[in-house]
C-alpha cells in the first residue's frame, strides 16, 4: 500500500516539479518562489568519495584516488541540522543559500543532517527539492528525522519522507531494520586503504515526545513528560553491530548522530542564579557556549551506559536540536557536540535578540585524519556578512 500510494503521489510531484522548472525559467527566475532549490546556480562539486557495498540497514564508502584505489586522505564530513525549510520561501532560499556556499567552499566527502530539516506542509515537495539540489551537488549525504518532522513515530507521510529522500543516488540514507523504532536507524562505513575500517557512523531516529505506551514499556511514572529518547532495541542494535564490526576488522571505531542530546550532554554545564550557563569544570569544554537547557529526555535510556559498555568504541556523538547551543566538550573520553543549524525560524535573533553577527547558525565540519584522530570545528555562516 505504501509503494503504491507514495509512487502515485511522487510520480504527480515530479510532473509539478517539471513544469514548475519550465515556468522558472521562462519568467527568468520570478516564479514560482517554491522553488527554492533554484536560488542558487551552484556547479557540480563531485565526490572522491564512492560506494563500496551496501545491504538493507547499512553503506560502506571509500575516498578513492586517481589510479582507483582506496586512500586514507582526510576525509571531511559537514554536519548541519534544523535547516527548517518551511512554508517561508523567501527564509528557504535565504537557508539553501548559505548551506550551499558552505558545501562550495568546504568541499566535503560526505554531508549529514541531524533533523527538523523539512518542516512545512508541502513536505513531500520540498524533500524531492532538496534531495535533487543535493543530487546536482554531486556529494553524498544522509539525513535523520528530528521531532518535527511529520509528526509521526512511524507512518506512511514518514516513510515517503525517507523514501522521497532515498530514490536518489548520493543519499545515504536507509528505512533500517524493522524491528527498530521509528525511521533511518542505519550505518555509514568509512572504509581505507586496502578495505580497512576507518570509522562506522550510526544514524537514529530519535523521535518526539514521550508516549504512553513508553510508560508502559519502560515502567516511567503516569506524569513523566518531554522529549523522547533512544529505545532499548536501538541500543542494542548499536551493540551488535559493533560487536559485528570488532569480529570483521578487529576494531570498531564510531560516531553517532541523532536530533535529541542524550542527558549526559546536560552535565557539561549548570544554570548560573543569573539564567546564564556556565561550564561545571568536570569535563573539559573545547569551544562553544550554552545558551539554553539542554532539550534531552527526562528519561536516561542507557545509550552512553552501551557505549561504556563497548569500551568507548565510539569516538563522539553529533546531535541538533536545541538550537542556540554551539559547544563541543569531551565527556568520559568521547567528543559530546551540538551541530550548528542553518535554519531562521528560532535562532539568537529571536531568542535573544542578538546582531546576526553573533548567531550561531552554520555548519560543523569534522575532519577524520589518516590517523583515526578528529578534528572538530564550527564554521559560522555570519562570516559570509561582509561580502
Amino acid at each position: 500500500m505504501y509503494k503504491a500510494w507514495g509512487f502515485v503521489r511522487q510520480s504527480a510531484i515530479k510532473a509539478y516539479l517539471a513544469g514548475a522548472n519550465a515556468v522558472y525559467g521562462m519568467t527568468g527566475g520570478k516564479k514560482p518562489s517554491l522553488l527554492y532549490c533554484k536560488c542558487d546556480e551552484s556547479h557540480k562539486i563531485g565526490t572522491d568519495v564512492r560506494i563500496v557495498s551496501q545491504n538493507d540497514y547499512s553503506t560502506s564508502i571509500a575516498k578513492f584516488d586517481k589510479n582507483g584505489n582506496m586512500t586514507d586522505d582526510d576525509f571531511v564530513i559537514v554536519t548541519s541540522t534544523d535547516l527548517h525549510f518551511s512554508d517561508d520561501n523567501a527564509q528557504n532560499r535565504t537557508v539553501v543559500e548559505k548551506f550551499i556556499r558552505h558545501i562550495k567552499e568546504v568541499k566535503p566527502d560526505l554531508v549529514i543532517l541531524t533533523g527538523d530539516v523539512i518542516l512545512g506542509k508541502f513536505q513531500q515537495i520540498e524533500a524531492i527539492q532538496f534531495a535533487r539540489m543535493m543530487e546536482e551537488i554531486g556529494v553524498y549525504w544522509a539525513a535523520v528525522f528530528g521531532n518535527h518532522e511529520t509528526r509521526e513515530d512511524r507512518g506512511f507521510y514518514k516513510w515517503l519522507l525517507m523514501k522521497s529522500f532515498t530514490d536518489y543516488e548520493h543519499c545515504l540514507c536507509k528505512f533500517g531494520p524493522e524491528e527498530l523504532f521509528g525511521y533511518g536507524n542505519y550505518t555509514i562505513n568509512i572504509l581505507g586503504k586496502g578495505g580497512r575500517h576507518r570509522q562506522t557512523l550510526f544514524c537514529f531516529d530519535s523521535g518526539r515526545d514521550i508516549l504512553e505506551r513508553d510508560k508502559k514499556v519502560y515502567g516511567l511514572p503516569d506524569d513523566m513528560k518531554g522529549y523522547d529518547f533512544l529505545k532499548k532495541e536501538q541500543i542494542d542494535f548499536y551493540k551488535k553491530e559493533t560487536d559485528r564490526l570488532m569480529k570483521e576488522y578487529g576494531h570498531a571505531e564510531s560516531m553517532m548522530y541523532f536530533h535529541i542530546a542524550i542527558p549526559e550532554f546536560a552535565e557539561i554545564f549548570k544554570e548560573t542564579e543569573g539564567g546564564r550557563y556556565e561550564p561545571t569544570g568536570d569535563y573539559e569544554v573545547l569551544f562553544g557556549e550554552q545558551w539554553e537547557s539542554v532539550g534531552c529526555s527526562p528519561y536516561n535510556s542507557g545509550m552512553f551506559a552501551a557505549i561504556e559498555e563497548k569500551g568507548t568504541q565510539t569516538k563522539a556523538i553529533f546531535v541538533g536540536h536545541d538550537h542556540v547551543n554551539d559547544w563541543c566538550a569531551i565527556y568520559k573520553g568521547v567528543y559530546f557536540v551540538y551541530n550548528l543549524p542553518g535554519g531562521y525560524l528560532y535562532h539568537h535573533g529571536t531568542n535573544f535578540g542578538l546582531p546576526e553577527s553573533q548567531w550561531v547558525l552554520g555548519v560543523t565540519v569534522t575532519t577524520l585524519k589518516g590517523d583515526g584522530s578528529l578534528d572538530i570545528k564550527q564554521r559560522y555562516s555570519r562570516i559570509f556578512l561582509n561580502d
